[in-house]
């Protein structure tokens, strides 16, 4: 473990002066962000739509078009963005203005839970046997807190935030980042997803964020010889997501076989050099979120 970095096994004592930690702790958050031009929530509110890959695509696909990017793997319990993007785990170093995020052979900058664990350790809290869950939910606000103001992230023109499944990170994320330029929503084809993504979407909505959009992974697999899209799930739940909440389809993002062991081996640069439909695709969806108008600090 690299000294001076909290592992989060462990909690604090509750201090008196707690408000006026909260709040010091949220201006450092702003303090922190004054150089980075957006920060946009990916989400999904189901798992297994692929999110987790579809951010790290993105953060490539913004890199490699010459944009200064970083990404927040949000997932506490369950981080897969350093193995995404061939980030090493203990690549984490303090320097002297915080915490030096490793950066991709792409050229993403990454802040993730596994950087900080050992491999195949759980995430562990220690907490009161009959507040847990409130204490619980405490710990992973202050880890996404301090993923945002303890990085030395440096001037970016985008910061992705993989965000886990579920509403309650998009909530903590909000409340640490009361100007996010807005969020992207992670569907595949099913009902199943349909409605699952549809809470994220309208949690997103009734606080008040700008819905960049609705992509739809999986949504067919090119036949090598025809070209022919077929169907992977039955449904069409990007365009009824899209529709419901009167935001764009971004993309449906065709299958495909070789994504899998890039992602695998950390080579998704590599995979973008045989550029296919679902490149195409994703490189369309890194062009919007390039167009989203940059703060004025940057």
């Amino acid at each position: 473990m690299t000294p001076g970095i909290r592992t989060y096994h462990e909690v604090d004592e509750l201090r008196s002066d707690l408000p006026d930690q909260i709040a010091a702790q949220e201006e450092c958050v702003r303090a922190r962000l004054a150089s980075v031009g957006r920060v946009i929530g990916v989400m999904s509110g189901k798992g297994g739509v692929g999110k987790s890959l579809i951010s790290a695509l993105l953060a490539t696909a913004l890199a490699r078009r010459g944009d200064r990017v970083g990404l927040i793997d949000a997932d506490l319990n369950g981080p897969s963005a350093a193995r995404l993007l061939g980030v090493e785990p203990g690549s984490l170093v303090e320097g002297p203005d915080g915490l030096e995020p490793p950066v991709s052979p792409a050229g993403v900058r990454l802040m993730s839970m596994a950087l900080l664990l050992e491999p195949d350790r759980a995430l562990d809290w220690r907490e009161p046997v009959d507040a847990g869950f409130v204490w619980r939910g405490a710990q992973e606000r202050g880890a996404l807190r301090e993923f945002l103001s303890d990085v030395a992230w440096g001037r970016l023109d985008v910061l992705l935030v993989d965000l886990p499944p579920g509403t309650q990170r998009l909530a903590q994320l909000h409340g640490l980042v009361s100007d996010l330029a807005g969020a992207v929503a992670i569907t595949i084809p099913s009902a199943a997803s349909r409605d699952s993504v549809a809470r994220s979407l309208d949690l997103a909505r009734a606080r008040g964020l700008r819905l960049l959009g609705v992509v739809e992974n999986m949504s067919g697999v090119h036949c090598d010889a025809c070209g022919a899209l077929s169907p992977l799930h039955a449904g069409g739940a990007g365009e009824d997501l899209a529709r419901r909440f009167e935001t764009p389809l971004l993309a449906r993002i065709p299958f495909d076989r070789r994504l899998g062991a890039a992602a695998d081996t950390g080579r998704l640069d590599a995979w973008w050099a045989e550029a296919g439909p679902a490149a195409v695709a994703l490189a369309e969806i890194a062009e919007v979120l390039r167009a989203i108008p940059a703060g004025e600090n940057t």
